[in-house]
């Protein structure tokens, strides 16, 4: 199970290989994302908290990259974590996610990024429930439900 520590030291000293790496010119991404779509997923923008379509849905299955359709997290370990956002506890494998050191805003985070396209998805925090402590929270916009 990934906890915090693994997050740090996945982000200080590099990430899980990923099965497959997709990579695409901006001029193809943008061909195939709308224009909300590209701006989260490539530009790394963040949507309006509680506007996501995904941010209330409970419904089974898998969550995949909205870029290159690799499968990230499961909808059974998804929660409410009353942040406005898609939340997970672990990604569905542990080379699924890049973890990146953020420091925009004046503020340290871990970006999460899709390991196989380097979709912007969102940031991990250590505010999550038990187990692992972990909240993964997603835009909405940079995933879809399988």
């Amino acid at each position: 199970m990934i906890n915090w520590n693994s997050i740090i030291s996945f982000s200080n000293n590099g990430n899980p290989t990923p099965e497959k790496r997709i990579e695409k010119t901006n001029a193809e991404w943008r061909e195939m994302l709308t224009e909300e779509e590209y701006r989260i997923t490539r530009e790394h923008g963040t949507e309006r908290a509680g506007s996501g379509d995904l941010c209330y849905s409970y419904d089974a299955g898998i969550y995949s990259c909205k870029c290159c359709e690799t499968p990230l997290f499961d909808s059974t370990i998804k929660y409410e974590s009353k942040s406005g956002w898609p939340s997970f506890t672990q990604p569905i494998k542990e080379n699924a996610i890049k973890y990146i050191k953020d420091e925009s805003f004046g503020m340290i985070r871990v970006e999460i990024q899709c390991n196989t396209c380097d979709a912007h998805l969102g940031h991990v925090f250590p505010d999550g429930p038990e187990p692992s402590g972990l909240r993964y929270c997603v835009n909405s916009a940079s995933i879809k439900m399988d």
